[in-house]
């Protein structure tokens, strides 16, 4: 018997505190976050921003916090939620989750950022591992939507006889946005993605009912709120750059779906320290996933490095006898890692 498993479904179905009622005991933990620790010195904050290049935490990189100029705040010794100095993995209460997690927006809605140029581009480094040996690529895609480049390149199709995966590659097309406003194209382009998130409030409740209305991910049947809102959110982590207000909305929305728990003291799938937040199904969700679902974040700047999926074993038809791919095999799971991440003025740039 598990007991933790059993103590999570006693309370399972027990709403949490709207954002009415916790707006006093932020405004608290806020101003407990802004004071100066006994005995500790507040770090230095840089003012200036880069000229060639711009980084976002959550959805950027780890140690973007002195890049941008963005404010740390840290909780206090006797916090509740914080682990002992020298504690190893942990799993934290719903309530010690909920104050990491607030913790995590009030850093990253400090943030001060630049929106990119029309010609800069957004470069992401990524490694899948889970499915075989890893494998690690670089994409280039311009704000404006009007470009994209891959590292190692994309065959096309026809002949690919000279093709060389090692060569960087690079397409230019029709302006994206342009399209998308004429014809209802479905895939907006950084730019478009990134202002419409700029307008969301940082309330958790009303940024994702309208998450939900507009980010068209495509409806399951028989998926509850708290699953969509997990898949909502998953997705969106997979932006390299999101406006801070949102990066606030998105933790503070985390910690409002049921069963979510936060882990200290652990490392991603390639080894930096981290934090967690998970969620569990012990039955397959809408959209396939079973077992342990886990995000992971740098554990000082809160910033995304990437995730573990798990999904249910695949049931062959009645009747069939064929062996189960790699994929169907239940402790297989999907491991995708951001490496390293940024804005630079071309193609092939790296920050």
């Amino acid at each position: 018997m598990n007991e933790l498993y059993e103590a999570r479904a006693l309370r399972a179905d027990a709403p949490l505190p709207d954002s009415d009622r916790l707006a006093p005991q932020r405004a608290q933990l806020t101003q407990a976050f802004q004071r100066e620790t006994p005995g500790h010195r507040p770090a230095a904050v840089r003012t200036s921003l880069p000229r060639r290049r711009i980084v976002l935490v959550t959805a950027a990189a780890a140690g973007a916090l002195a890049v941008t100029g963005g404010v740390v705040a840290s909780l206090p010794d006797d916090t509740p939620g914080t682990a002992p100095a020298g504690t190893g993995r942990q799993l934290l209460s719903a309530q010690a989750s909920a104050d990491t997690l607030e913790l995590a927006a009030v850093t990253v809605e400090k943030l001060g950022v630049t929106e990119p140029g029309p010609k800069q581009w957004v470069y992401e480094k990524g490694t899948s591992l889970g499915q075989g040996e890893p494998q690690t690529s670089e994409q280039w895609t311009r704000w404006d939507g009007t470009g994209e480049a891959h590292l190692p390149g994309i065959p096309g199709s026809g002949d690919i006889s000279d093709f060389d995966p090692n060569k960087l590659q690079v397409w230019y097309g029709p302006n994206q946005e342009e399209k998308w406003k004429k014809e209802g194209y479905d895939d907006r382009s950084q730019r478009q993605f990134y202002r419409f998130l700029a307008t969301l409030p940082s309330d958790p409740d009303r940024m994702m009912s309208a998450i939900r209305k507009e980010h068209a991910i495509g409806d399951i049947k028989g998926e509850t709120t708290a699953e969509r809102d997990w898949r909502e959110i998953d997705v969106l982590y997979r932006s390299v750059l999101i406006p801070p207000n949102a990066q606030a909305g998105l933790f503070r929305a985390l910690a409002k779906i049921p069963g979510a728990r936060v882990e200290k003291g652990i490392k991603d799938p390639i080894g930096r320290a981290a934090i967690g937040v998970t969620v569990t199904y012990t039955k397959p969700s809408a959209s396939g996933h079973l077992g342990k679902q886990e995000i992971f974040f740098d554990p000082k700047t809160y910033t995304y490095l990437g995730e573990i999926a798990h999904a249910a074993p695949f049931e062959l038809p009645e009747g069939t006898s064929q062996s189960p791919m790699p994929s169907q095999d239940p402790d297989t799971a999907l491991i995708t890692v951001r490496n390293a991440w940024g804005v630079v003025n071309k193609p092939g740039a790296r920050p």
